[in-house]
């Protein structure tokens, strides 16, 4: 009954380095459940019980909380292939942290979080590899949420996006960058509103620091990129 998601469920991260059969095999032995979602659905409330992992096989979610005002706060924009709820599985707190609500039509599938987190019958190599894999997602994850930490303490904009050149500089030695990020992502990331962000590169482009267009960035000037990475 899972072979019409295996397209989309062989290439999601959870699932590298495992044959398609094994992941056909997996997907009978983890009997997920896979529910459907209309534009502004609720797919996951926060302070809900927690009982899976979620993967989006089609359409895109938003991952949103509220302050202590009562706002709604947008994290992040879920797409085909991502994963949510990774973060609440080997936690003493089984609730879900924030609301996932279908930004368009959606599917998505749960991975019952018992089974995956070892205790299946079974026990192939091939759940040992989704583990494993398991495992070093939440790692990157939780990588990436120490280094926007790090951005939170850059007081200045200007700062915070030459740090962040910089650093996808020193990646590859390169000063023709590609961004993995687009626009909305990286304000998110960098915890700063899109428009000034876009302004404030502006004036970089028009001071000869850097050039772009779209996700591409050229750094033409990197002293001073450097210089004002600390600012």
């Amino acid at each position: 009954m899972f072979e019409k998601y295996l397209d989309k469920v062989s290439q999601v991260s959870l699932f590298q380095g495992i044959e398609r059969d094994a992941i056909l095999a997996m997907l009978n032995c983890l009997k997920p459940k896979v529910c459907s979602y209309k534009r502004s659905d609720y797919i996951v409330t926060g302070g809900d019980p927690y009982e899976s992992v979620g993967i989006v096989l089609k359409g895109t979610a938003t991952v949103s909380k509220e302050n202590a005002a009562g706002n709604r706060i947008v994290m992040t924009l879920l797409k085909q292939g991502d994963i949510f709820g990774e973060l609440v599985a080997f936690s003493s707190q089984m609730i879900w942290p924030a609301t996932v609500q279908a930004h368009e039509a959606c599917e998505v599938l749960f991975l019952p979080r018992g089974k995956i987190v070892g205790e299946c019958d079974k026990m192939c190599s091939w759940h040992r590899i989704l583990i494993q894999n398991f495992l070093k997602i939440i790692s990157e994850r939780a990588m990436m949420l120490n280094k926007k930490v790090e951005y939170l303490t850059i007081k200045s904009m200007r700062g915070k996006i030459c740090t962040y050149l910089l650093e996808q500089y020193k990646k590859t030695g390169d000063k023709n960058i590609i961004l993995p990020l687009n626009r909305n992502e990286l304000s998110d990331f960098l915890n700063v509103s899109r428009p000034s962000m876009s302004r404030e590169m502006r004036k970089m482009k028009d001071e000869g620091v850097i050039d772009f267009h779209l996700t591409e960035f050229e750094i033409l000037d990197l002293e001073a990129l450097k210089y004002m990475s600390d600012l």
